[in-house]
């Protein structure tokens, strides 16, 4: 069975503000000797120390051609054409390396295509591609269908697409996982797939949904599913899972190193816990925190959903402990100015500004 695991690098292993390099080094390697090399980064992760992290731990040592490499072109760091060839040598050398294997038009979204259509970036795109500093030209995406469609019409060169996709976004009115992989299967476009576990959220399920899942008797882990379940489709290359630790490490190994698809009882056992978790409620917040750097309140923005989901859709009774953790040092939910810096970022389009008005109401009412 071919490998369809991928190491996304967005959510590190961390030792405070600084990514744990020890922990790092022995993810990559049980990660390497268990046959799996593709690695996927961005310049703005975790404020630039994934790429530097990359540089460190990956590159120096292993050779180049024993791992694959993508990085993206972000929006938040350019303004015209010229200013990104020298972001594109900037990205070069924080990670270490003389060219991608990919390279992707990051979080593209009818926004944000209309400033890369002006900068020219996906052009910039095809001249780095000719030069050999870059392998192949694709785009990660978030919006609907309809957006997907008219930039691959628009643009046939791309070569892949990463999305988002997993159970429960699949049918999802917002994410549109299912009719953005059909788009993709329509232009013959193979698929990376991001947030398979949305965050965690798959992980850290309600006691109704963990039994649906057990009662299916495998006694694999509920990210396995996850994991497994956007592996099942035809068209995808990797699976990327965001790993912050060997043990979830060894657990992703675990379901995908002699991957099998999911069989029909687990494709419906997955939406039966996709109905009880809809029934719930929540913020489908996926913690990719790209809200949080432009916050003129340093609000925790994620950890406040969090907490939030934790107390609406788990009753947990630590969430208020924690919220009051998340805003010792930041602001609190109450604190927002409404400035929408968060939501023009947000690639799960969430109306950030009044959920957060949601969470001070259920913790700051007092």
């Amino acid at each position: 069975m071919e490998d369809k695991f991928g190491f996304g690098c967005m959510r590190l292993p961390m030792k405070g503000e600084q990514v744990d390099y020890e922990e790092f080094n022995k993810m990559i390697d049980l990660y390497m000797a268990s046959g799996f090399n593709y690695f996927d980064t961005a310049h703005g992760y975790l404020g630039g120390k994934s790429e530097t992290a990359i540089r460190d731990c990956l590159v120096p040592r292993y050779p180049r051609d024993a791992y694959i490499l993508t990085n993206k072109l972000t929006g938040n760091f350019f303004n015209s054409k010229e200013e990104i060839y020298p972001l594109f040598e900037e990205q070069l050398k924080k990670t270490g390396v003389d060219y991608f294997d990919y390279y992707l038009m990051h979080a593209q979204d009818r926004e944000h295509y209309a400033q890369f259509k002006k900068c020219e970036a996906y052009e910039v795109a095809q001249e780095l591609k000719a030069s050999g500093k870059v392998k192949h030209v694709g785009i990660s995406f978030h919006d609907t269908a309809e957006v997907l469609d008219m930039i691959l019409t628009e643009h046939p060169e791309i070569e892949i697409v990463q999305l988002q996709f997993n159970y429960v976004d699949y049918n999802s009115a917002s994410v549109q996982g299912k009719r953005n992989y059909e788009v993709c299967r329509k232009h013959h476009k193979p698929v990376l797939i991001m947030e398979p576990i949305k965050g965690g959220g798959l992980v850290n399920l309600p006691d109704e949904a963990k039994k649906v899942l057990d009662d299916l008797g495998t006694q694999k882990s509920y990210a396995s599913y996850a994991m497994r379940f956007a592996a099942s489709f035809d068209g995808v290359y990797k699976v990327l899972s965001g790993m912050s630790n060997l043990e979830q490490m060894e657990d992703n190994i675990d379901s995908m190193k002699d991957f099998k698809p999911f069989t029909q009882e687990e494709f419906e056992a997955v939406q039966k816990v996709t109905e009880i978790l809809d029934s719930l409620g929540g913020i489908p917040c996926t913690a990719c925190r790209y809200c949080t750097d432009g916050c003129p309140k340093k609000i925790s923005i994620p950890d406040l959903f969090n907490c939030y989901n934790a107390k609406k859709q788990f009753n947990d009774w630590n969430s208020d402990y924690y919220y009051g953790v998340y805003t010792k040092e930041n602001g609190k939910a109450s604190e927002c100015i409404g400035c929408g810096q968060c939501e023009r970022v947000c690639p799960q389009h969430l109306r950030i500004i009044d959920h957060l008005k949601e969470v001070a109401e259920i913790f700051e009412k007092k």
